[in-house]
């Protein structure tokens, strides 16, 4: 169990790493469509290739950061009967949830996005667009981060077993949204 728990901790800082140089390509998506907008308004100019580009970057950092998200406990879930459980029957939750849903997902997602991306990539497939990009590497990210997700939910249920056997400690929880939450006040009358 301790080599399977240091394959998901291995696992951790791969998807770690890759969520976090994703979170650049934010500010790539940024500039291009801030320059790209300058230069239409400026020059009367535009460019198909910059568009296509903001739409790959966006499907990069949203297909990627996937398996940080989990990696973060941050996926969107329906809290309210688990949040009430204790931490040895949420672990059991997302057991179950990772090896009846998480995992057949990713296995089908798979075993279709592969085909797709290689025969876009064998016939070196280009957009349509005119002045377009490329469009194998775009769809080479759907293999790749469903295999990331794939991997972070195996380490996400080695990690629980570890826990239920008592040789790992518990998941971290989601951050609570209200954390930060600023509370406004009305203000005071003044008699």
């Amino acid at each position: 169990m301790k080599r399977l728990l240091q394959l998901a901790h291995l696992i951790d800082r791969l998807n770690q790493a890759i969520g976090r140089a994703s979170s650049w390509l934010i500010l790539a998506m940024a500039l291009i469509s801030a320059g790209n907008a300058i230069v239409r308004k400026a020059f009367n100019m535009s460019s198909n290739g910059l568009l296509e580009i903001q739409w790959s970057l966006f499907a990069a950092v949203f297909l990627l950061a996937a398996a940080y998200t989990l990696l973060k406990n941050e996926h969107v879930r329906i809290d309210l009967l688990s949040s009430r459980l204790g931490p040895r029957a949420q672990a059991w939750i997302d057991i179950f949830g990772a090896l009846f849903f998480l995992l057949p997902l990713c296995t089908l997602m798979l075993y279709y996005a592969w085909p797709f991306f290689l025969e876009s990539f064998e016939s070196q497939e280009w957009s349509n667009n005119p002045g377009g990009l490329i469009l194998w590497p775009a769809k080479a990210l759907i293999p790749l981060a469903f295999a990331l997700l794939y991997l972070q939910g195996l380490a996400e249920i080695i990690k629980r077993v570890g826990f239920l056997l008592g040789i790992a400690p518990p998941a971290k929880a989601a951050h609570d949204p209200c954390e930060h939450a600023v509370t406004l006040k009305a203000p005071e009358k003044n008699p």
